[in-house]
C-alpha cells in the first residue's frame, strides 16, 4: 500500500508540473499570464482520475472522490477559463504586479511562480488520494458530513459566481456594487463557500487512515483567500474602481461569512 500511495503521489505530481510547464510555455506565447489560475483549476480534474484507476481504495467511495474533484475542478476551471479568455490579452492584476516586479528575468520567475502552483495543487490532491486508498466496505459518517458540507460549497460558490455574472452582464450595473443575493449578506460569498468546499474535502479524507492530516489543504486555502490573493487585492481594487460605494458596503456588509448586514 505504501508503495503505490508513493507511486500515485509521483504520478500525479508528474502530470502536475507537465501541465503548468505547457501552461508556462502557453503564456509567454500569447504575453498573458492569467492562464495559470486556469490550469490551476482544471489540475485536479487530471489528477483525480489517475488516483480513482491505480487507487486500491471501495469503488464507492473513489466515485465520490472523483465526482467532487471533477465537478470543483471542472466549473471553476471553466469559469476562469472564460473569464480569461473575455480579457484577453489583459492580465489579471495580480500578474501585472508581478510582471513589473520580475521585468528583469521575466520568463524564469515566471516558470518557478508556475511549478509552485503545480506543487500547491498537488498537496491540495491528497484528501482525494487517500479516499481513493481506503478499502473499507462501508463509508462512515464523517464522510457523508464531508460530502455533505462539499455540496453546500460548490452549490453556493456556483450560485455566488452565477449572480455576479448577471450583475455585471446589466449595464446600468456599471460602476455599482454588487449587493444581489448571497452578494447582500457577505462581500465575498463565493471565497467563504470556496472554503466550505475543502473543509468537505478533508472531512471526507478524515473516513480514510491518516486522512486528518489534510486538514492543512482546508487551512492553506482560508489563509490565501483571507491574506494574500483573495479578499486583501480584491477589496483593494474594489475601493480603487467603486470608491466611497464600496466603502459604505466595506461598512455594512461582512466580510467572509454570510451574516445580515448593518443599519
Amino acid at each position: 500500500m505504501t508503495h503505490n500511495i508513493w507511486f500515485l503521489i509521483g504520478s500525479g505530481t508528474a502530470v502536475a508540473f507537465t501541465l503548468f510547464t505547457l501552461t508556462w510555455l502557453l503564456s509567454i506565447k500569447l504575453n498573458n499570464f492569467s492562464f495559470v489560475d486556469v490550469t490551476w483549476s482544471y489540475a485536479l480534474a487530471v489528477i483525480a482520475p489517475v488516483y480513482a484507476v491505480f487507487g486500491e481504495g471501495l469503488t464507492q467511495r473513489k466515485l465520490i472522490a472523483l465526482t467532487m474533484a471533477l465537478l470543483w475542478s471542472l466549473r471553476l476551471g471553466t469559469y476562469l477559463f472564460i473569464r480569461v479568455k473575455k480579457h484577453h490579452p489583459h492580465e489579471d492584476v495580480r500578474y501585472e504586479v508581478l510582471r513589473e516586479k520580475w521585468q528583469s528575468q521575466l520568463a524564469r520567475n515566471f516558470f518557478f511562480f508556475f511549478q509552485a502552483q503545480a506543487v500547491l495543487i498537488v498537496l491540495l490532491s491528497v484528501p482525494v488520494l487517500l479516499a481513493c486508498m481506503n478499502s473499507s466496505p462501508q463509508l462512515g459518517i464523517i464522510e457523508w458530513i464531508g460530502f455533505a458540507v462539499w455540496l453546500l460549497g460548490i452549490g453556493g460558490e456556483a450560485l455566488s459566481d452565477a449572480l455576479m455574472q448577471r450583475f455585471k452582464s446589466d449595464p446600468q450595473s456599471k460602476g455599482k456594487v454588487c449587493q444581489i443575493g448571497l452578494w447582500r449578506y457577505s462581500r465575498h460569498p463565493n471565497y467563504f463557500f470556496e472554503s466550505l468546499v475543502w473543509c468537505g474535502f478533508w472531512l471526507f479524507a478524515c473516513g480514510s487512515p491518516w486522512g486528518w492530516i489534510t486538514i492543512y489543504a482546508p487551512a492553506m486555502i482560508l489563509y490565501f483567500l483571507l491574506r494574500v490573493t483573495g479578499i486583501p487585492l480584491t477589496e483593494e481594487c474594489a475601493v480603487k474602481s467603486k470608491g466611497d460605494a464600496y466603502r459604505e458596503y466595506q461598512r455594512t456588509t461582512s466580510a467572509f461569512v454570510p451574516w445580515w448586514p448593518k443599519s
